[in-house]
């Protein structure tokens, strides 16, 4: 798979911040913006890691984490999971639904960058 990540997030500042900070790391990152269609994306060239945002337009991020772990092709793809909304009910969900990770919004570029690398080091 290489170091190839897939970032489905819809807000442009959070995108371009992200791209900025994982290519400087040595990254590959390829983008999505809406839920409806991100399974297909996946599935058409699966990616080393995915960084999912909960809230995007068509579909949350909790129900493509949901087909994510349900699928034998994605199942095993490590999902650091980003949200606006820092609430403990949130990070539940995502934990049990088998993201790897939970991270609320804002951030630092330090953090994303070394919870990728740990994510990937796992």
């Amino acid at each position: 798979m290489g170091r190839r990540v897939l970032l489905i997030e819809d807000e442009p500042n959070i995108i371009e911040a992200i791209s900025f900070i994982l290519s400087r790391d040595g990254w590959t990152v390829h983008t999505h913006e809406d839920g409806e269609t991100a399974m297909d994306k996946v599935l058409a060239m699966p990616p080393a890691l995915i960084i999912l945002d909960v809230m995007l337009p068509g579909r949350s991020g909790f129900d493509i984490l949901r087909d994510l772990r349900g699928n034998a092709v994605t199942q095993a793809i490590p999902v650091m999971m980003l949200t606006a909304r820092g609430q403990a009910k949130d990070r539940d969900l995502a934990l049990r639904l088998g993201a790897n990770y939970f991270m609320t919004k804002p951030f630092s570029n330090t953090e994303v960058r070394d919870h990728v690398r740990t994510l990937m080091e796992a």
